[in-house]
C-alpha cells in the first residue's frame, strides 16, 4: 500500500501530531493527499517547549488544522511511578484525551506517526495504538526513518533533519518517581546544552547527578565547553558527568 492509497480509503483523518520527523511527514501527506485533516498536538509536562514550537511552525507552514491539547500526565500515578512500561499507561492518557477530542470534531479515524523502522516488540506504547485502533499509515506503508527523511527533504520540510527526540520522561531511570521538578531541571539542562550548538545528546538523571550522553563529533566542543557546563548544570544538579560511550 502506498500514502495515496490509504489516505484515498481513509480521505478524512485526525493525526497525533508531535512536530517531530515522522508525524511532520504524515501531515504533509496527508494534505499533499487531500484529505481533510485535523492536527493534535498534545502539551505536557514531558514535551520541551521547543517541540510544541516546532509544531506550531509546521503547521503554519503546512496551512495545516492544528489543536493543543494541554494534558496533565503528572496526575496519572501509574506513570509518575516510572515502570518499565510507562509509556504504556502515558500513551493510553494522551491518546483518550486525542480520541475525544477527534470525535467531539467529527473525525473517526485517527493516525500516528509509527514508522516501519520501529521494532514493536521494544515500543510499550505500540501495545497502546493497537488497543486504541489507532493507525500508523508510515508503517503500513512499510517507510523506514532514511526514507522519511529524504522524502521530508525532497518536500522542503524543516523537519527533514531533525534529531530523534524521546520525551522527557526517558531521562529519569525506570523505577524513580517522575515529578514536575525533575522534568523542569532536565529541560532547562538540555536547553542550555541546545544553545551551546549540541543537536543530539541527552542530560539524564542519575540520583541528583546528570549524564550527557553526546555524539562522538560533539567531543570536542563539550571539552570546550565543559566549565561552562559544569557551572551552569551544577545549578540543578549535586554533579555533572559525561557518558564516554557516545550516541550513534
Amino acid at each position: 500500500m502506498t500514502l495515496t492509497e490509504f489516505f484515498a480509503e481513509n480521505p478524512k483523518v485526525a493525526i497525533a501530531f508531535s512536530g517531530g520527523v515522522d508525524s511532520a511527514y504524515l501531515l504533509h501527506a496527508a494534505l499533499a493527499c487531500g484529505a481533510e485533516t485535523k492536527a493534535y498536538y498534545v502539551k505536557t509536562a514531558f514535551q520541551p517547549q521547543f517541540e510544541l514550537d516546532d509544531a506550531k511552525r509546521l503547521a503554519k507552514e503546512l496551512n495545516a488544522d492544528m489543536q493543543v491539547l494541554n494534558v496533565d500526565v503528572l496526575c496519572n500515578d501509574t506513570v509518575t511511578a516510572n515502570p518499565s512500561n510507562r509509556c504504556y499507561h502515558c500513551k493510553k492518557v494522551i491518546f483518550r484525551e486525542i480520541l475525544a477530542a477527534a470525535k467531539a470534531d467529527g473525525f473517526t479515524v485517527l493516525l500516528d506517526g509509527t514508522n516501519g523502522s520501529d521494532d514493536a516488540s521494544d515500543r510499550p506504547g505500540m501495545k497502546a495504538l493497537k488497543e486504541m485502533a489507532v493507525r500508523s499509515p508510515l508503517r503500513e506503508c512499510d517507510l523506514k526513518k532514511s526514507q522519511i527523511r529524504q522524502l521530508s527533504k525532497e518536500a522542503g520540510l524543516f523537519t527533514w533533519d531533525k534529531p530523534a527526540y524521546a520525551c522527557l520522561a526517558t531521562r529519569i531511570p525506570t523505577g524513580e518517581q517522575i515529578t514536575a521538578e525533575n522534568l523542569a531541571r532536565t529541560e532547562r539542562a538540555e536547553g542550555y546544552l541546545e544553545s551551546l550548538g549540541f543537536r543530539d545528546f541527552r542530560v539524564r538523571t542519575m540520583g541528583n547527578s546528570a549524564k550527557i550522553q553526546i555524539t562522538a563529533g560533539d567531543m570536542e566542543r563539550l571539552m570546550l565547553h565543559r566549565l561552562e557546563i559544569a557551572a551552569e548544570l551544577g545549578q540543578y544538579y549535586d554533579s555533572v558527568v559525561l557518558d564516554l560511550e557516545a550516541r550513534g
